[in-house]
C-alpha cells in the first residue's frame, strides 16, 4: 500500500518587541483557523540591534514570511538608536529583494500601548498608558502588559481591532511594505518597502499589514 505524500507545514515567524503583542498574538493565534503555523519570539526589549542580531541568525526552514514587530519610540528617545533602526531597514530590504523569505518590518510609533487604545470606539488621543489603566482597571501600565489575556480584552464589549484598521492611514507610517500573495503557491513577494523618516515620530503603524496578510490564511 503506498503511503500518503506527507504535507509540509509552512510557517509564519513573528518578532515580538515584548509580552503583550507576544501574549495578544498567540492568543489570536489560538481563536484563529489558519492555514498556516504561527511561532512566535518574544524579543524582551533590547533594541533595534538585537532584533537585527536575532533575525540575521534564524533559520528559514518552511518559513513563508517574517514579522518583525517593534515600536518607534526608541528611534525617537535613545541616542544611536535612529541609526540601529536603518540598519534594521536595511536588512530587511536585502532579504526582499535578494532573499526567499519576505521580511515585514511593522513599526509603531509611539509603541504597541498606543495600537491598543486604537481597538475601543471611545479613544480620542489621550496619553494611551492613562487611558488603558482608567478604561480597563488596570493598577499601572505594567499590569497591562502583563496581562496574558490582552486579545479577549481589546476584542470583547465592544472592543476590537477591526475598530483599529480604519484607524491606521499610510501617510503617517514610518515603513510601508508593497507585497503580493498567492494562496495557492504559498508564496508572498515584497518587491518594494519604502520609508519616510519624516514620520519617525508621528503616531502611526503599519500593523494593518500583520492582520491582512494573516486574514488570507484563515480557514
Amino acid at each position: 500500500m503506498s503511503r500518503k505524500p506527507r504535507t509540509t507545514q509552512k510557517i509564519f515567524k513573528v518578532f515580538c518587541e515584548g509580552s503583550t503583542e507576544y501574549h495578544y498574538i498567540d492568543e489570536m493565534r489560538r481563536q484563529k483557523n489558519l492555514s498556516i503555523t504561527l511561532k512566535l519570539t518574544n524579543m524582551e526589549g533590547g533594541g533595534y540591534s538585537r532584533f537585527l542580531e536575532q533575525i540575521e541568525i534564524d533559520g528559514t526552514t518552511n518559513c513563508l514570511a517574517k514579522f518583525i514587530i517593534i515600536d518607534g519610540d526608541r528611534a525617537v528617545k535613545e541616542e544611536g538608536e535612529k541609526k540601529n533602526l536603518q540598519k534594521l531597514i536595511d536588512f530587511c530590504k536585502r532579504q526582499n529583494k535578494y532573499g526567499k523569505i519576505p521580511h515585514f518590518l511593522i513599526v509603531t510609533y509611539p509603541d504597541f500601548e498606543y495600537i491598543a487604545c486604537l481597538h475601543m470606539p471611545k479613544y480620542k488621543g489621550q496619553d494611551a498608558a492613562h487611558y488603558l489603566t482608567k478604561e480597563l482597571g488596570y493598577q499601572s501600565i505594567d499590569a497591562f502588559k502583563a496581562d496574558a489575556k490582552v486579545y479577549h480584552i481589546l476584542n470583547t464589549n465592544g472592543n476590537s481591532y477591526e475598530q483599529m484598521l480604519p484607524l491606521l492611514k499610510k501617510e503617517n507610517c514610518l515603513v510601508i511594505n508593497k507585497y503580493s500573495i498567492s494562496e495557492k503557491q504559498y508564496e508572498i513577494k515584497i518587491p518594494t518597502t519604502t520609508c519616510n523618516w519624516d514620520n519617525v515620530d508621528r503616531k502611526g503603524s503599519n500593523i494593518n499589514e500583520f492582520f491582512e496578510v494573516i486574514k488570507r490564511f484563515y480557514t
